[in-house]
């Protein structure tokens, strides 16, 4: 053995190796502004949540660099009515996750505002608490955010809330690596595998991967449900009646009414840079000792909501149809129809924009869902049925009490989405090819909301862009999806923002499958650590093996039955 030189007498190197380990583990004792862990996660999400946990548990360091204050993204910030899909092809931590709340709702203590024999029950294709597998899938917004932080404090994870990329400036590579990223309070981030768990993708961005915003063209994948989609009229979220768009019906030297877009939507089947509208998934409830009336905004304006007094007058009345029931007389309450909660066109630049833009539209689409919510609970020209019964519902107090009882997290259905190893297209979705070297699986509809509501050739309004196709089966989600094209960047993983079309997304970007490929993204990551490899060189078939052993769902093989 080589003689060890320039060591003091009785220090070891392997002293030395574990004093540095020691110095570097979390925050750096010499400069307390660096941290340094095997994986940097960046974002929030559920998806960042469960990552952690698995490189935790697989014997590695992590630490989760959260813009957001609180935990779990969409799953804690109102979307407690689970769009799950084939529930059977949900495994591993993400299935962990609803058991955990079916043992919270277990407890008699947790039905505070009724009582378990009065809640229905009823999930999407699902009885929402499964005592035969153990499950909840539907939950209060504080339970999923409770049983996040527990998942946090159980496997002693570091998280550092309301740090921000430094997007411009904060990211550095070398030799195709991530080495670091800085956030806009000054602490940087050194690790050895770094994963953009965020719903924007900044970090994927920040590191110069590829992306794609908005719909790319039906020719470019060979897809039939991509690209500008007018005149398919899917779902109820359309308008069923020829309703004229200008102020004087009729009359189109009167101007156009507000949130009616006065462009050419586009030609069938092109791409274009537009992007699914958002909303706030809201938590309601109509039980008098936990509502709060709506609050009427400071820049409210009746005139916003004018189209929707015109769909009241064809005599729709299915405005409580998405008043989906969760625990304690509450509600996630999502779009429904052809004018609601969705802000249409509202949010093309967010993707790309800065944080300061960003708060603006999202600011924007607070004051137009609580607008809207106000308007119905209280204008006279809403029908009085629905009016009145819309006014027997409120915010719940007990939900988002640090942010005036609203969501703290607005639905980012979509925004950048990276061009990386392997592209999953609707063609994975239908199960039209072989899906190679599968990581993961989703089974929801390709669902995407409207895009842009317009004029039509006659004179009319009409939505654009709503789309629901089933695939005939659950379908896998390429490892190669989770990836950087090897070119532009190796120790790179990306679980939400995932290599995908606009159309396949769609069903991809369902919360449920977020964690599964939060969970199998980290496996990954730990492997690449202990193998001293590439994240594109993973070897499949031993990733394969520990993700079964873990209890992901793979293929319909290997489904919980």
């Amino acid at each position: 053995m080589k003689k060890q030189e320039n060591l003091k007498p009785g220090l070891s190197v392997i002293t030395i190796t574990l004093s540095l380990s020691l110095i570097f583990q979390g925050c750096n004792k010499l400069n307390p502004d660096i941290y340094d862990a095997d994986v940097i996660i960046y974002g929030g999400t559920s998806a960042a949540i469960v990552a952690a946990v698995e490189v935790v548990q697989s014997g590695k360091t992590a630490i989760v660099v959260s813009p957001d204050k609180h935990l779990g993204g969409l799953t804690s910030g109102g979307l407690g009515y689970t769009d799950t899909g084939n529930k059977a092809v949900i495994g591993g931590l993400s299935r962990e996750f609803y058991h955990r709340v079916y043992n919270h709702y277990k407890d008699s203590t947790a039905w505070v505002w009724q009582k378990q024999s009065e809640y229905g029950n009823k999930g999407q294709g699902t009885v929402a608490m499964d005592g035969e597998n153990r499950t909840m899938w539907i939950f209060e917004p504080h339970v999923a955010e409770k049983v996040f932080g527990d998942f946090v404090a159980e496997n002693n994870i570091t998280v550092l809330r309301n740090e921000w990329l430094d997007r411009q400036n904060g990211v550095v590579k070398k030799e195709g690596k991530i080495v670091s990223f800085t956030t806009l309070s000054g602490k940087t981030f050194t690790g050895r595998i770094f994963m953009d768990a965020t719903y924007e993708g900044d970090l994927m961005a920040s590191a110069g991967v590829s992306y794609h915003v908005g719909r790319e063209s039906m020719d470019q994948y060979n897809e039939q449900w991509n690209g500008v989609q007018t005149g398919v009229l899917h779902h109820a979220h359309f308008f069923k009646s020829k309703i004229s768009p200008y102020v004087v019906p009729g009359d189109s030297s009167s101007g156009v009414l507000p949130l009616i877009s006065t462009n050419y939507p586009g030609d069938y089947g092109a791409a274009d840079k537009k992007i699914q509208a958002y909303c706030f998934r809201t938590c309601m409830t109509n039980h008098p000792d936990n509502r709060l009336p709506f609050p009427k905004p400071g820049n409210y304006d009746s005139t916003q909501y004018e189209l929707l007094v015109r769909v009241f007058n064809t005599g729709r009345k299915d405005w409580f149809s998405k008043f989906d029931d969760i625990p304690n007389r509450k509600t996630d309450t999502n779009n429904h129809g052809p004018f609601s909660s969705d802000y249409i066109g509202m949010n093309y630049d967010y993707p790309e924009a800065s944080y300061g833009r960003r708060k603006e539209i999202i600011k924007q689409h607070e004051d137009y869902q609580k607008g809207l919510l106000w308007f119905v609970a209280n204008d006279p020209r809403v029908p009085d049925d629905i009016r009145t019964k819309m006014a027997s519902w409120g915010l719940a107090k007990d939900e988002f009490i640090d942010n005036g009882n609203w969501p703290h997290q607005i639905y980012v259905r979509e925004a950048r989405r990276m061009i990386g190893e392997y592209v999953t297209t609707e063609n994975d979705v239908l199960i039209k090819r072989e899906v190679p070297k599968p990581a993961g699986m989703g089974s929801y509809a390709m669902d995407s909301h409207n895009v842009q509501r317009y004029i039509t050739p006659e004179g009319f309004v009409q939505n654009e862009g709503d789309i629901g196709v089933r695939p005939p089966s659950p379908y896998s989600i390429s490892y190669g999806s989770l990836t950087p094209k090897k070119e532009e960047c190796t120790n790179l993983l990306v679980p939400v923002c995932v290599s995908s079309s606009h159309i396949a997304f769609g069903s991809i970007r369902m919360e449920p499958v977020f964690m599964i490929l939060g969970q199998s993204a980290a496996v990954a990551a730990c492997m690449a650590i202990e193998e001293k490899l590439a994240v594109q060189d993973v070897p499949y078939e031993k990733l394969k093996l520990l993700l079964q052993e873990k209890g992901q769902i793979l293929t319909l093989e290997d489904a919980i039955r």
